[in-house]
């Protein structure tokens, strides 16, 4: 049998890592979501909602850059979640060119059922895992995101949006020096979220559709 290479071993990794990724998005994501929402949601939008939730957004411009969308088509998305009063639109004082964003309370009751469901679920799926197995994987994830970043043409303008996914570090900063938008931003009081494999809440420190 002939000899596995070590970029054999890494093209096994990519691909082990992309289904992951899609397994992550197809059923903990949306699956979930379509739960919570039923179809008047589509997935980025209730990642706009999050990012709202955990940070303090002033402008569009802040948005279309931790979205990574162009101002027209942030400021389409955030009037969409206005129209149907899931977003809350303020102008700025004393520069009327700032807005403040903020969730109403359908909003809020969307997340909040979305987060309970979520965390009924990943608690079901790793009850066979221990936490000291999910730590090392984290770990070894997060390095080898550390990996990529590092190797990019800019890593200063790469953003994983980790305080989405369920983080308060950035793995990013770990790598350039950088003004992080979600650090940057970040007012709100933190959201409860699940650490896969014991059922309590990180408080580990460690970011569109129209």
């Amino acid at each position: 049998m002939a000899k596995r290479g070590s970029g054999d071993v890494a093209h096994d990794l990519l691909g082990s890592a992309h289904i992951f990724a899609s397994a992550v998005e197809e059923i903990l994501e949306k699956r979930l979501l379509e739960e919570s929402a039923g179809k008047q949601l589509t997935l980025s939008q209730f990642r706009l909602l999050t990012m709202v939730a955990q940070t303090d957004a002033r402008t569009i411009g802040d948005v279309a850059l931790f979205l990574g969308v162009s101002n027209a088509a942030a400021s389409k998305a955030v009037d969409k979640l206005v129209r149907r009063k899931l977003l809350h639109r303020a102008e700025g004082q004393p520069d009327r060119r700032e807005i403040c964003l903020s969730l109403t309370e359908a909003s809020r009751n969307l997340l909040a059922t979305y987060a309970e469901k979520r965390e009924s679920q990943l608690t079901h799926v790793f009850r066979d895992f221990s936490e000291d197995e999910l730590r090392r994987t984290a770990r070894l994830l997060d390095r080898l995101s550390a990996e990529l970043v590092d190797h990019h043409s800019g890593p200063e303008e790469v953003c994983l949006q980790c305080g989405i996914y369920f983080r308060d570090h950035c793995v990013v900063r770990q790598l350039v020096k950088r003004n992080c938008f979600y650090l940057r931003n970040k007012s709100h009081p933190k959201l409860t979220h699940l650490v896969p494999g014991n059922g309590t809440s990180s408080e580990e420190p460690q970011g569109v559709e129209s």
